[in-house]
């Protein structure tokens, strides 16, 4: 049974008794049948307890969420793309909504529902928004989608977002801290899957960098990933 629903359920048990009564002081009294052997039919209070009104209640957000309906985590990611859109959300909300978006894709099933939702597009779309800040949340949440994920790898390779990844992570115009998104970005990307990396290492190779041995490396050996990984981030130390 779903967690929720559990606790729900406990909850509802624990309020109600059927041997409980309200008491006029906003108390509940419990009566229970009398020992007196010359009555058996008597009850006598012998407690009184918090009514359950009076009680503080258990339910907590998620549970009120269950009983009475809430947003599913893909309604929340596509009212944070909206915000991220927004042209007239201010800076500060867009980039709140994208920080609560990449929360959202650290699952990999939320992860993997980019591609039904179609944010992968708009996601994309914002590597080559003119606000860096922008472009450094949409590099990261690129790079989360995709991390030990071979569907968003895929998705990825197929919506052509190696090269913008390449440029962000070698343009030595661009914010060092930009730079440092997009080669996370692309660490994610290429590891273990050699579609991926091939593309990377054809993108720089265009950009006049030295790829591996003879512009190959290969996406399953993490001590050559690592080592190309660690050139463009010296790369940036060095420019910056």
């Amino acid at each position: 049974m779903d967690k929720n629903l559990t606790n729900l359920l406990r909850w509802s048990i624990e309020h109600s008794s059927p041997s409980s009564r309200p008491a006029a002081n906003g108390t509940t009294a419990v009566t229970t049948p009398s020992t007196d052997s010359g009555n058996d039919n008597a009850n006598s209070t012998t407690a009184t307890s918090p009514s359950p009104a009076a009680t503080a209640s258990n339910l907590n957000p998620e549970l009120l969420s269950t009983l009475f309906g809430g947003p599913s985590e893909a309604e929340l990611m596509r009212a944070a793309m909206e915000v991220i859109t927004d042209g007239e959300a201010t800076l500060e909300n867009k980039l709140i909504a994208f920080d609560n978006f990449e929360q959202l894709i650290e699952s990999l099933d939320n992860a993997n529902n980019l591609e039904p939702l179609a944010l992968w597009t708009p996601l994309l779309g914002l590597l080559a928004h003119e606000e860096a800040e922008l472009r450094r949340m949409a590099a990261w949440c690129v790079g989360t989608a995709v991390q030990n994920n071979v569907r968003c790898q895929e998705r990825l390779l197929a919506m052509g977002g190696i090269a913008p990844l390449v440029g962000l992570a070698t343009r030595e115009s661009e914010s060092a801290a930009v730079r440092r998104k997009a080669v996370y970005a692309l660490s994610s990307a290429v590891r273990n899957y050699q579609p991926a990396m091939d593309a990377a290492a054809e993108e720089l190779r265009k950009g006049g960098l030295e790829v591996g041995q003879a512009g190959k490396v290969d996406a399953s050996n993490m001590d050559a990933v690592d080592e190309l990984i660690a050139s463009l981030k010296r790369r940036i130390g060095a420019e910056a």
